[in-house]
């Protein structure tokens, strides 16, 4: 059986006879995990395991884990610093800031790996335009150039322990105050407008190689009225016609009050996956998961398959003890510690 166009999460800490019901759903593809769903590091270990165990070919096992705010597991757990730290390193030591992007990167992935997450959803690859209330510190930086270094830096670290780079929000959640978790964010600029400053670290990130991209929960009205997860335009036209993005699209979570514009639950799942994303996330509301699991008709097609198999976590040798004996790791771990410290970052989710 290959894997489903749909990632759910999980009630808790362990395995419930409802997760495993949904889990074992041919429409399911991936889990994503969240702060309720870690207890401790042998507990995570635990339940990724028991994930994996339960279909061949294996669940993928995602998390949002970029630094800063947005970082899932905290104990036991290496402390990331926001991106925008990397971005004010950068302004005056360009090279130290792409040095500490990539070991940060490695921190990240080599961590989660070892502990049996496939993939984070990062690096962020939003321009901070100053005024959205949800993106902030998660952003590198305002210029587009800084950002790509940054984020082609931070991808070459999470290679290095084993994942792909996830970029998001496409093409571009930074100009707006809005939060789509909880409201419509509309963009009133021109195509041209976003093409010169918000799609470039997109257009470089994907001539380095960026294996997936999430689009943003945001209407940009000059150039669809679809918010671009659930855009054609979007998606088919401009990310992989013009872009030429050859990778797997994930799109941001189906619940969130963004989304709401593109119907019911069954009509933003359908909306998204025929607007081209290959997997759909829908979280936190296990009734929204079971409508979705009974009524949605997809025929995941082969080339969604062989992109989801991409995003699959590389073998990592190490335990997370060995990987604590790493001088490598030890090293990188040394180099980011205090990054942003007293930045005032609080957890996000």
């Amino acid at each position: 059986m290959s894997l489903g166009p749909i990632m759910l999460d999980i009630e808790g800490a362990q395995l419930t006879a409802s997760d495993k019901t949904r889990l074992l759903h041919p429409l399911v593809g991936g889990v994503i995990l969240f702060t309720r769903n870690y207890a401790s590091l042998e507990q995570l270990i635990e339940l990724t395991t028991g994930i994996h165990a339960l279909r061949t070919p294996p669940l993928l096992i995602a998390v949002d884990h970029e630094g800063g705010r947005v970082q899932r597991f905290r104990t036991d757990f290496t402390r990331l610093p926001p991106m925008r730290e990397l971005g004010k390193i950068w302004d005056e030591h360009p090279g130290r800031a792409r040095h500490l992007a990539q070991q940060t990167g490695y921190v990240l992935s080599a961590e989660l790996r070892a502990a049996g997450i496939d993939l984070s959803f990062t690096p962020v690859l939003d321009t901070d335009h100053g005024q959205s209330c949800v993106i902030g510190d998660r952003a590198f930086h305002h210029k587009p150039q800084g950002i790509a270094e940054l984020a082609h830096s931070l991808m070459s670290g999470l290679k290095l322990g084993g994942m792909a780079a996830v970029g998001k929000h496409f093409p571009g959640h930074g100009y707006i105050q809005a939060d789509s978790h909880v409201e419509v964010p509309v963009d009133e600029r021109t195509y041209p407008e976003i093409e010169k400053s918000d799609l470039v670290p997109f257009r470089k990130m994907i001539d380095f190689g960026l294996a997936g991209i999430m689009p943003a929960h945001v209407i940009y009205p000059l150039v669809d009225t679809r918010p671009a997860g659930f855009s054609e335009i979007w998606l088919k036209k401009i990310l992989r016609g013009e872009l030429d993005f050859e990778g797997c699209i994930f799109s941001d979570d189906l619940n969130m009050a963004g989304a709401a514009v593109a119907g019911d639950i069954l009509q933003r799942a359908e909306s998204a996956l025929h607007a081209g994303c290959d997997m759909i996330l829908a979280c936190n509301n296990s009734r929204a998961a079971d409508t979705l699991l009974e009524k949605l008709q997809w025929d995941i097609p082969a080339i969604s398959v062989v992109r989801l198999a991409r995003m699959r976590g590389r073998p990592h040798p190490d335990s997370l003890v060995k990987l604590h004996e790493n001088a490598n790791f030890v090293k990188a771990v040394e180099n980011i510690a205090g990054i942003g410290l007293g930045s005032g970052e609080l957890p996000l989710g």
